[in-house]
């Protein structure tokens, strides 16, 4: 199949607070469109009321702007990939509701997609290259830290999760109790990149397996913070380089820890990261030490593709389509979906 025979497919996002709306034609992103809303930033984190009515109001001119951009007309897509969760309830429904509708009304396939399995597989996406099955993919973000084994794109498996909090929780609540702006991520990382890891000692808990638990993290710095602020009231503006360096250093040495263990045991070397802490500098810089240190083939995606996006959703929408899969329009949307799995419906009769 030559590129002009490959499948075009309109993907949208709507998990959280994004609306996000992207058009590929096989594995080329003709465009990736996503409106943000930053009004969350002023209570700092997502209210989901609000975040489900920006959706409404968005949702129909983001489609419209991906579809001028990829300069295609809607009756020319094969069909639309739409994310099913999880993610927020309203926020969900408003785009699995306007995906079906749209694909109902086009009479083409509408394809149901797992979230987490569309981060993972943003790696399909241009410019590459694809990583070789089997591979192992850290998956972190704000809602979820996973290890997952990826023979192919229909057959995963996770080893391993983290049983509490996630690493991007662990990130945002040290930001927020050091009193960063929200999100609190991306600035704890630039801070980190001015202060001394070694400042700080913070313990590293260990999990059976290859499994993870970021909650004792949280509250050893919690109680560091209350300790050193009731002895000196400006310790956390003299120092938050430091605190953000430290803490950072013990969430990306608890990440890295079960990956090269699950390297060795398992024998799989080819090694990628996805999810919005993937745009996290430090891991980033871990990834590259680990491959010249352990010999890794290491695939980090573009910063476009860490955070939510319809361009991750549209590609699992393509590689389903390709295997004749699709779903229905009884498909409902959950805010928690099963263990990661295709959960892409069943092929087309």
């Amino acid at each position: 199949m030559n590129r002009r025979e490959e499948p075009l497919v309109l993907g949208i996002e709507s998990s959280c607070d994004d609306t996000s709306a992207a058009v590929i034609r096989g594995n080329v992103v003709l465009s990736n469109v996503v409106a943000n809303q930053a009004l969350h930033a002023e209570v700092g984190g997502v209210v989901p009321e609000w975040a489900s009515r920006a959706h409404l109001s968005k949702i129909h001119p983001v489609v419209q702007a991906a579809l001028v951009k990829a300069e295609v007309q809607a009756s020319e897509l094969d069909a639309v990939a739409y994310t099913l969760g999880p993610g927020l309830q309203g926020s969900l429904h408003v785009g699995s509701s306007y995906a079906k509708s749209l694909a109902w009304g086009l009479g083409i396939p509408s394809i149901p997609v797992h979230h987490m399995r569309a981060h993972i597989l943003a790696h399909v996406l241009e410019p590459g290259p694809i990583p070789s099955y089997p591979f192992l993919c850290l998956t972190v973000s704000g809602g979820h830290t996973q290890l997952v084994r990826v023979d192919d794109p229909q057959s995963m498996k996770v080893l391993g999760q983290t049983l509490d909090d996630a690493a991007g929780e662990a990130f945002d609540k040290v930001a927020k109790l050091i009193g960063l702006p929200y999100p609190g991520g991306p600035v704890v990382d630039k801070l980190a990149a001015q202060g001394q890891s070694d400042a700080f000692a913070f313990s590293r808990p260990k999990m059976d397996g290859y499994n993870w638990s970021f909650s004792g993290l949280k509250t050893q710095v919690l109680h560091f913070l209350q300790k050193e602020q009731a002895a000196d009231s400006s310790f956390v503006s003299r120092r938050k380089e430091d605190i953000c360096a430290s803490v950072q250093a013990a969430i990306l040495d608890m990440l890295m820890e079960p990956l090269i263990r699950a390297t060795r045991e398992t024998g799989i070397y080819e090694v990628a990261i996805a999810g919005g802490v993937s745009a996290n500098s430090g891991l980033r810089a871990r990834l590259k030490e680990a491959q010249e240190e352990h010999g890794w083939v290491v695939h980090i995606p573009p910063m476009a593709y860490c955070t939510d996006n319809a361009a991750m959703i549209a590609a699992v929408g393509w590689l389903d389509h390709l295997e004749g899969r699709q779903g229905s329009l009884d498909a409902a949307p959950s805010p928690r979906l099963p263990e990661l799995t295709t959960l892409a419906g069943e092929p087309a009769t």
